[in-house]
């Protein structure tokens, strides 16, 4: 069985797990490439990003997920809670299994994201304009638990878990960089939501931060910040970001993470790792 085998053994009976769509399954395919024996663990770990998720949704009243009405919108806000609750509980319930030092590392991490949830909704109330308080919201909501499930799995292997640690947040982060660039490039149909969505929402990302630090009409980039933005002023937001090469600095940004990502790790010879690493900066833009 893969992780995505058992995800489905240990849900299927609640109607409403059916209609949530497999993702990526990036953490899984992490921890299963570190240490193959682990598809158990990494099952666990998709299982709790998988809760983040509803709960994520219900949060932001998001009605689409990967291009589906999400479970908030198909059910309802209390359904949506409770699966999560529901698929954190069982998630933490077969943790146990693999031992207090991964048990710690995967719980430390749900910790830090449920942190980074809260922490990105209070920087959404107003524009938020400091770079280092972004850049810490996305590390605990998104980077931390990629990091842990390398951590994890490294763990399991005997391995360095602090150099898998740092390929982890380090490609984690990259990761968050680029879904920020591709909110603003990409339409509704490629994304599976809404295009611009984040600035809507009042999440002031990285793009969004330079190109307000670099441009000189502030003023009309602030009157815009959480509204339901036409077609002329999407393009204005884009042209903007291309008049001052927002879109560049960022992906350079998120490419010099990465490239440290894979330096640390290349002694190990892990291949596998250094394309999942360049995937993730290498998506369309």
């Amino acid at each position: 069985m893969n992780f995505y085998d058992i995800l489905d053994d240990m849900f299927s009976e609640f109607e409403e797990y059916k209609d949530i769509k497999k993702g990526k399954g990036v953490r899984g395919t992490l921890i299963t490439t570190i240490s193959p024996k682990s598809d158990k663990l990494a099952a666990v770990v998709e299982a709790v990003h998988l809760a983040s998720l509803l709960h994520d949704d219900v949060i932001d009243e998001a009605e689409l997920r990967r291009g589906e009405f999400s479970i908030n919108a198909k059910y309802g806000d209390f359904t949506a809670v409770m699966l999560g609750d529901i698929i954190y509980s069982r998630a933490f319930y077969e943790l146990i299994d693999f031992g207090e030092k991964i048990a710690k590392t995967i719980s430390n991490a749900v910790y830090l994201l449920s942190q980074g949830e809260l922490e990105d909704v209070n920087l959404s109330k107003k524009m938020n304009l400091d770079k280092n308080r972004y850049l810490d919201m996305i590390y605990k909501k998104t980077a931390s638990l990629i990091e842990a499930s390398c951590k994890a799995a490294a763990i399991a292997e005997n391995l360095n878990e602090n150099d898998f640690g740092l390929y982890g947040k380090n490609i984690g982060l990259a990761f968050q960089i680029i879904d920020d660039l591709l909110d603003i490039t990409q339409d509704e149909k490629t994304l599976g939501k809404p295009a611009m969505l984040d600035f809507k929402e009042g999440k002031m990302t990285l793009p969004y931060i330079y190109l307000y630090e670099a441009m000189d009409e502030k003023d009309k980039l602030k009157s815009m910040f959480k509204k339901d933005l036409n077609k002329e002023q999407k393009e204005w937001i884009k042209e903007k970001m291309k008049e001052y090469k927002i879109i560049e600095k960022c992906y350079t940004e998120a490419k010099e993470l990465v490239n440290e990502a894979k330096k640390v790790i290349k002694k190990y010879n892990f291949p596998k790792l250094e394309i999942i690493a360049d995937k993730i900066i290498n998506r369309k833009f």
